[in-house]
């Protein structure tokens, strides 16, 4: 799918329409914003077999904006600094996109993953969506990664997952 800043910078994004009578067993992943998307998705729609993100991104924007230098998570801690009567505005405008809050309406299965050096999503922003999931769910921690959190190690992860999920 093509995203804000993201789409067709190393392929173009395909996203067709379902056929009229959907598709099964659907499940969702995606890393960084992707990660966040798939945070939103399972927390809108009540029908999927595997919610699936990587290093989710654009959760517990509060507790980012107060630990990360980078954007933008930098634009939000700029603007606090200057409309320093408007914080708690802002996060609550905050709170309406903040997949952290979606997941805890998500009930399908769930893998996370962590990258505890991740400076782009930090750590704690992605355990807070975790500890908010509400459904049933698991993480994978990668102790010595950035952003790239398992990369492809991640993905055999996912494949395990789902086979193991799809069998039950």
């Amino acid at each position: 799918m093509d995203t804000r800043g993201k789409g067709s910078a190393w392929r173009p994004g395909d996203t067709p329409d379902l056929p009229v009578d959907g598709s099964s067993p659907l499940a969702v992943t995606g890393g960084s914003q992707g990660g966040g998307i798939t945070l939103a998705v399972g927390g809108l729609e009540p029908n999927l077999a595997a919610v699936m993100r990587d290093v989710p991104f654009l959760c517990h924007f509060r507790r980012a904006s107060e630990i990360a230098d980078t954007a933008p998570y930098s634009e939000i801690s700029q603007y606090c600094k200057i409309h320093r009567d408007q914080i708690d505005v802002v996060f609550n405008t905050l709170s309406y996109f903040d997949c952290m809050n979606f997941a805890a309406r998500a009930n399908a299965p769930s893998i996370f993953s962590a990258g505890l050096m991740d400076t782009i999503c930090p750590p704690s922003t992605v355990f807070a969506a975790y500890n908010h999931y509400a459904g049933k769910k698991e993480i994978k921690v990668w102790s010595y990664n950035k952003h790239d959190g398992g990369d492809t190690y991640e993905t055999l992860e996912k494949l395990k997952y789902l086979k193991i999920l799809w069998r039950e």
